[in-house]
């Protein structure tokens, strides 16, 4: 009874399942495992924490602070420098500057997807953050090959690249193809297979994961061919590759920075009017903000206030142009307000 009652809670996977079958015990065992499970997280959910709200009021006034962090940032540890990065990112504020007043050399993760960081901006945090493993740069229109060169020289330790995601992301990957491969030609000695991976001059020696959606034919056999290595665009599975398990980092549908904002209420961060989702999902409306039929009337009210003027002076126009068109059509219409003003001007003397 407990089950049926609490089957309008069940996803429509579980909604199916039949209870009056011969497998109506095992269907009831996993029903009564989902209801057990929904319970423990209503359980574990709380309050936020008061470094969440905290965060949440310094990503909703972030503009105002974007001139102070390079002097204030210095005291925030590494994690809290990340999750204003994730909000920047997500109020559409991440570029140069704040990433690297913020950058801190012991970030193993970079997530700068959609921003307007550049080439500069990103050789700057290569710089700084020599530890990276995993570097989100799709969607970002100001960075090239010469980006992704200076990262790869300077971050050794750099396991799993995004890439992709618009046009000019997308040549930027296929110009960075050759910084992937390593380059043999320098070193002496008669096999490469004897060779140390520090011994090769150029190359991403560590790179393991390329997160490419869209990746062209081209690219992809020459990766293949020349950097056998490199997973390019990993599926998630419980079998395992021959250098490693993908790691979480490598899977494209979660973002490199979304443990460092998952416990944050966009509510709190978000202006008003501003529509805005922590994990880019469908959009959703704040509390604050007022209905979208709301909005269309209060817009056609003021659009109709601000033009009504023009309209009474349009129809005055109009009104006189219809008078001089019907004053010059015969003598007598003329004669006759002719007569009309003569005899106002008459009055008023």
């Amino acid at each position: 009874m407990a089950i049926r009652n609490s089957e309008e809670k069940l996803p429509i996977s579980l909604k199916n399942l039949d209870l009056n079958t011969n497998r109506a015990p095992k269907n009831k065992i996993l029903v009564s495992a989902y209801l057990s499970s929904s319970r423990m997280s209503a359980l574990k959910t709380g309050p936020p924490s008061l470094v969440s709200l905290c965060l949440g009021v310094v990503g909703r006034h972030l503009e105002e602070l974007i001139p102070c962090l390079p002097d204030i940032s210095v005291v925030f540890p590494a994690d809290i420098k990340m999750s204003i990065v994730a909000i920047a990112k997500r109020r559409k504020l991440l570029d140069d500057d704040l990433i690297v007043s913020l950058a801190d050399s012991s970030w193993e993760i970079l997530d700068i997807s959609g921003s307007d960081v550049s080439d500069s901006g990103l050789a700057k945090v290569a710089e700084m953050c020599k530890s990276l493993r995993a570097v989100d740069i799709s969607r970002c229109n100001k960075i090239t090959s010469m980006g992704v060169s200076e990262l790869v020289q300077h971050c050794r330790s750099l396991e799993t690249l995004r890439c992709g995601g618009c046009p000019s992301s997308e040549s930027t990957a296929r110009r960075s193809l050759s910084i992937f491969k390593p380059n043999l030609s320098i070193i002496e000695g008669e096999t490469w297979e004897e060779l140390d991976a520090t011994e090769i001059g150029q190359g991403a020696q560590s790179m393991r994961w390329l997160v490419w959606p869209r990746i062209d034919k081209d690219s992809l056999e020459m990766l293949s061919m020349e950097c056998p290595r490199i997973v390019v665009n990993p599926k998630p599975s419980f079998l395992t590759y021959s250098l490693h398990e993908v790691p979480r980092e490598a899977l494209p549908d979660v973002a490199l920075d979304e443990p460092f904002v998952k416990d944050i209420d966009p509510e709190t961060w978000v202006g008003r009017g501003v529509v805005q989702n922590l994990t880019s999902s469908p959009l959703t409306l704040t509390s604050n903000e007022l209905p979208i039929a709301e909005k269309f009337r209060l817009a056609f009210a003021e659009r109709d206030a601000r033009l009504a003027p023009k309209r009474a002076k349009n129809a005055r126009q109009h009104q006189r142009r219809a008078e001089r068109d019907w004053m010059m059509s015969s003598d007598k219409a003329k004669a006759m307000v002719l007569a009309s003003k003569a005899t106002r001007s008459l009055y008023k003397s």
